[in-house]
């Protein structure tokens, strides 16, 4: 009985500090920049205010990456991964042309 719960405890403290290694790397993921190569050919931009309407007329006023199906941070970070820019975080204010409004 007490070696399944050591085996218990150690697991759980492992796949904690799992998390907590994994939510650390995601904090210090680097932000995507608008000269990025991926950035620019999706017309990401960090300020969503910023986008240009005649280039971009699928741009809508309120669209921005907190609330994009794609953004893959928490309601309210300021920047968060997201699905299109493996390994690094967009501004949570900014916008790109493969916005996908949250269902």
């Amino acid at each position: 009985m007490k070696s399944s719960r050591r085996t218990f405890l150690i697991t759980s403290l492992g796949a904690a500090s799992a998390l907590a290694l994994s939510r650390q790397s995601f904090a210090d993921a680097p932000h995507v920049a608008e000269s990025d190569p991926t950035a620019q050919a999706l017309g990401y931009k960090e300020d969503a205010t910023k986008v240009d309407k005649a280039k971009y007329p699928k741009y809508q006023a309120g669209e921005m990456c907190g609330n994009c199906q794609l953004f893959q941070g928490k309601a309210g970070d300021a920047y968060g991964p997201c699905a299109l820019f493996g390994g690094k975080q967009v501004n949570a204010k900014g916008w790109c042309s493969g916005y996908t409004k949250k269902a």
